[in-house]
């Protein structure tokens, strides 16, 4: 279900709240993310969404999150998204969050390890009609592929 809107403001658009902006996307990392519900893409995901953080080779659509959430959970099975923090104002909403799993699956080309990993991300998602709409993110890649091995550790 989705969030329900709040009154009309001027414009004749429906406003939605920071809350109901949260909880949208507090169902997105809960449901698809940590649960891997990529049924539920669909109905979150914007028709017109555009990941800007999308890596290369993967589409910047609704496709594409679909095949990043089952080449995650591919890889790491047991993953889990843990909400640090959520900050939300106008139609945007930050999340500070850590990535955790087990690297039981080949990863990007990488071999599993059976190594548990933990990596920071910081992501921010404009909602657009009650819907995500567009996605920016920054992540410890590195730290990632260090922990997975295949980077040296600094030292």
């Amino acid at each position: 279900m989705l969030p329900r809107s709040s009154p009309t403001h001027e414009k004749g658009e429906e406003a939605v709240s920071a809350e109901d902006n949260k909880a949208l996307v507090r169902r997105f990392v809960d449901e698809v993310q940590s649960a891997g519900n990529i049924d539920l893409i669909d109905e979150i995901c914007s028709p017109e969404f555009v990941n800007h953080s999308a890596p290369p080779g993967i589409p910047a659509d609704c496709e594409g999150i679909k095949i990043l959430t089952a080449m995650f959970r591919g890889a790491f099975p047991d993953s889990y998204f843990t909400v640090e923090d959520m900050v939300a104002e106008g139609d945007k909403v930050a999340t500070r969050k850590t990535f955790h799993g087990t690297h039981e699956g080949e990863f990007m080309g990488i071999p599993p390890s059976g190594r548990s990993v933990s990596m920071g991300l910081i992501d921010i998602v404009r909602i657009s009609e009650g819907r995500v709409a567009e996605h920016w993110s920054m992540g410890d890649s590195l730290g990632l592929m260090q922990q997975l091995g295949v980077v040296p550790q600094p030292g």
